[in-house]
């Protein structure tokens, strides 16, 4: 593939000493990459998060082996970049489900109770119910939100998402089987029917 030859090329090339090359990598995958953190961030932060993407890739680029695409490897931290930033930006919220109409109340019990991934996913494709979905999802911890949104929403499969985050298949299933049992607790604490 003629990319993956590219990008190869502008590595050696920007760590043989050529650091502008670098402007060709970003060019080359920035719409990617903003695809990627825009799927996992809020909208306000997603310019700040693909930066430190390509930051951080910059500063690991000797780390880089080509026996994979480098598109790979860079979704790889711009999924990293996303889970420090849930890191840094979390904090409980204690209340807001307890403000939600019945309607939304419902919605809530639908998308959190199902066990078919399709349903799951066809509950979240309206733009209200995601913002309500992201507002559950911020009371998970960062990576359990990330493995969620990937393995439930994205369509990722455990190893997918394993490989993608750097962690084992087997931390994925049980951390997924863990949040959705987590938001099962805050929805019942919160006096969500079916929880």
């Amino acid at each position: 593939m003629e990319s993956v030859n590219e990008d190869w090329d502008t590595v050696r090339t920007v760590l043989e000493g050529e650091t502008a090359a670098y402007a060709l990598i970003i060019d080359r995958h920035q719409k990617h990459v903003g695809a990627v953190v825009g799927a996992h961030v809020p909208p306000q932060y997603a310019p700040e998060v693909a930066h430190e993407t390509f930051v951080r890739a910059y500063r690991s680029l000797a780390s880089y082996e080509p026996r994979k695409p480098f598109k790979h490897w860079l979704t790889t931290i711009a999924l990293r970049s996303c889970t420090d930033f849930w890191r840094s930006h979390y904090r409980r919220k204690e209340s807001p489900l307890s403000d939600f109409s019945k309607d939304t109340t419902q919605w809530l019990d639908a998308v959190c109770f199902t066990e078919s991934e399709s349903e799951f996913e066809r509950l979240s494709q309206a733009r209200e119910a995601k913002e309500i979905l992201s507002l559950v999802l911020d009371m998970l911890a960062p990576l359990d939100r990330m493995i969620l949104v990937m393995t439930q929403l994205e369509e990722y499969s455990s190893k997918e998402t394993a490989e993608l985050l750097g962690i084992s298949s087997a931390n994925v299933k049980v951390r997924a089987f863990r949040a959705k049992r987590t938001l099962k607790k805050l929805l019942k604490k919160h006096g969500i029917e079916g929880a």
